[in-house]
């Protein structure tokens, strides 16, 4: 605004100036014409009192003269003026000061205001109004291009979690579900890890729970199987090792290390992955557990034909869903393997039987139930479930007199010692243990030199004096104990319970494997 106000004054000035400029001729020139005029009238004035006296006077001054000669040389120039003619080439007195006043008046074409008007251009003001380019803040709005997010838009790539979604490649768990026969009856399904979950198990354990409630009578034998079972059998002093053992227990205790670093084991298996055991009296009615299989397996179809099995039954919790019921008024053992209860009833996809349970040698064959054969059991080695547990009567007792069973996370692919009779291991490692391998602890270590809690040297004296089996593949190194969820309580939390306040990692932190023997495997007994 205060340069348009400067350009107007600018703007007046020069017209004022162009106007100044244009009447200064018109004023200098009119003054001396006037003095003109009047100097020639006195001439004339002068002339005609010559003439009245009849005698024709000489100016008296130059002054006159030089009037009398201008006169003449105007009015011959001015375009005012009328054409002289021939007889007389000079002007009259009397016409002279129509001349010089025509000459006077000259100037007036000279103040034509038109070019004072040009002051138009002086008002310029349009270009002064060139804020229009100014306001050329189209350009500016160039901000299209920085609305290239568009590109930055391409997060499409970055969504390629697709193949992060192979997580199915870890719920390898169904393929696992299919029974691996290589014998002529369909085998079960070889159960997945029996410890995929004990990890969640051990969180539990460190919570700070309630004081145990008292423990109620255990209701499982001593031990199950015959006293001179592989399970129950103490292994001598002198029992040949395997060449490979120092190699393959170092392996396998790496493999600790390496999961008490991940504090993800090893485990001991109790709420979940583990085994409810239903001892069962002789009056319990007897129901079907309707076998869901793709094999025939006649045999076991008649045995799960009438069980025991109370209708209250809980299985284990996690996928393999296993349970056990005992009738000692018959002798006889079920197994199961996925048991669930429908509205139609019972129903388990694979499993095991067991009749004069108490004399069997416990693992799956021909002796176990008429027609029975060594792909049958809940575990992927056909060794029986119920072996190897640690339960509530061995708890109580404060000494576990039979076997370990053990789950590992890397087993031997396509073989297995005896007492097992088939594998599910997949692992190519020439260190890796095979399903039914049996290792102990070193004879000659002085075990009450440790100083182990109390449950630690129950396991490490049972693990000394019988030995562990492999049992299964697991996600990592697992024990098995009694599941109590048919207690209604559970007796391993709290300072009075088993674990005595502790959970199994910690546990089984001070557990001597540096100091276990991987044992020969014994020669297979025919016909059982």
């Amino acid at each position: 605004m205060k340069l348009m106000l400067a350009r107007h004054r600018l703007a007046l000035l020069a017209l004022l100036l162009v106007a100044a400029i244009a009447v200064a001729p018109a004023l200098g020139t009119a003054a001396p014409k006037r003095v003109a005029a009047k100097q020639h009238a006195h001439c004339k004035r002068a002339k005609a009192g010559g003439d009245r006296r009849g005698v024709r006077s000489r100016p008296k001054s130059r002054r006159c003269a030089k009037v009398s000669r201008s006169g003449r040389r105007e009015a011959s120039t001015s375009p005012l003026a009328a054409p002289q003619t021939t007889q007389d080439s000079t002007v009259t007195r009397k016409e002279m000061p129509d001349a010089v006043g025509e000459a006077g008046k000259k100037p007036k074409p000279r103040e034509e205001p038109v070019p004072v008007e040009e002051s138009a251009p002086v008002e310029e003001p349009a270009p002064q109004e060139e804020p229009a380019p100014q306001e050329e803040p189209a350009p500016t709005e160039e901000p299209v291009p920085t609305e290239e997010p568009a590109p930055a838009e391409e997060p499409a790539p970055e969504e390629e979690p697709a193949p992060v979604e192979e997580l199915p490649v870890v719920e390898e768990p169904p393929a696992l579900e299919e029974p691996p026969a290589p014998a002529e009856e369909p085998a079960p399904v070889e159960e997945p890890p029996a410890s995929e979950e004990p990890e969640a198990e051990e969180p539990e354990a460190e919570e700070p729970a309630p004081e145990a409630e008292p423990l109620p009578s255990a209701t499982a034998p001593p031990r199950f199987f015959s006293p001179s079972s592989f399970w129950n059998a103490p292994v001598p002093a002198s029992a040949p090792l395997q060449p490979e053992s120092e190699s393959i227990v170092a392996a396998l205790a790496s493999q600790v290390k390496a999961e008490r670093t991940a504090g993800v084991g090893p485990a001991i298996a109790t709420t979940a992955y583990s085994v409810p055991i239903y001892t069962v009296p002789a009056d319990q009615p007897l129901v079907e557990v309707r076998l869901e299989s793709p094999y025939a397996a006649p045999a076991l179809r008649t045995a799960f034909g009438a069980v025991p099995l109370p209708p209250t039954a809980l299985p284990a919790r996690g996928r393999d869903a296993h349970l056990v019921v005992w009738q000692p008024s018959t002798d006889r053992l079920w197994e199961f393997w996925h048991l669930a209860s429908e509205a139609t009833g019972w129903k388990a996809d694979w499993g095991g039987a067991v009749q004069g349970a108490s004399l069997n040698w416990g693992a799956y064959g021909p002796s176990a139930w008429p027609g029975a054969h060594w792909s049958w059991g809940a575990s992927a080695s056909s060794l029986s479930i119920a072996g190897g547990l640690i339960t509530f009567r061995d708890l109580e007792r404060g000494a576990i007199e039979h076997a370990l069973a053990i789950s590992l996370a890397d087993v031997r692919a396509s073989a297995f010692f005896w007492p097992a009779r088939r594998t599910d291991g997949e692992s190519a490692d020439p260190l890796s243990l095979p399903e039914g391998a049996h290792l102990r602890i070193d004879p000659s270590l002085d075990l009450t030199k440790l100083h182990l809690p109390r449950l630690t040297l129950m396991m490490a004296e049972a693990a000394q004096r019988y030995g562990i089996y492999v049992r299964d593949v697991a996600r990592n190194v697992t024990f098995y104990a009694q599941d109590p969820v048919n207690l209604g309580s559970n007796p391993y939390l709290g300072k009075t319970g088993y674990f005595e306040g502790s959970y199994p990692q910690a546990l089984l932190e001070e557990f001597p494997w540096e100091h276990l023997q991987l044992l020969q495997p014994e020669a297979a007994a025919a016909g059982i």
